[in-house]
């Protein structure tokens, strides 16, 4: 398993744009299929976006075209660039890792970090 801490959630107003991080520790981070994953009030985690180890790249739908996800292999590290942000994107961000194929489904991904707080209004 990677223990991962994720960074740069906060308060912005719709429009904007933000940029989450997620930093792994472990010398297999290449070789792991990694995901954003948000959750809000009430509901269930929903999956945003993954990368494969291969670098090929997954949306949820109603994420296409707003959001990128990437990763840097170098520096261990996810990101997700967030724009045109909207007030249902608001929720806890999390990251997650699997090793191997890339999925959509939680239950499928054993590393976790703590998540960070996105939260969008006027």
């Amino acid at each position: 398993q990677l223990q991962l801490v994720e960074s740069g959630g906060g308060l912005v107003q719709p429009g904007d744009s933000l940029r989450l991080s997620c930093t792994a520790s472990g010398r297999a981070f290449r070789g792991h299929s990694l995901a954003w994953f948000r959750q809000t009030p009430g509901k269930e985690r929903e999956f945003v976006s993954g990368i494969s180890f291969s670098g090929n790249t997954f949306y949820g739908d109603f994420m296409k075209g707003r959001f990128t996800i990437s990763r840097d292999n170098s520096k261990n590290t996810l990101y997700l660039q967030m724009d045109s942000l909207r007030p249902e994107d608001t929720g806890v961000y999390y990251c997650a890792a699997r090793d191997g194929v890339w999925s959509h489904h939680v239950s499928e991904y054993d590393s976790w970090g703590q998540g960070t707080q996105v939260t969008v209004s006027s």
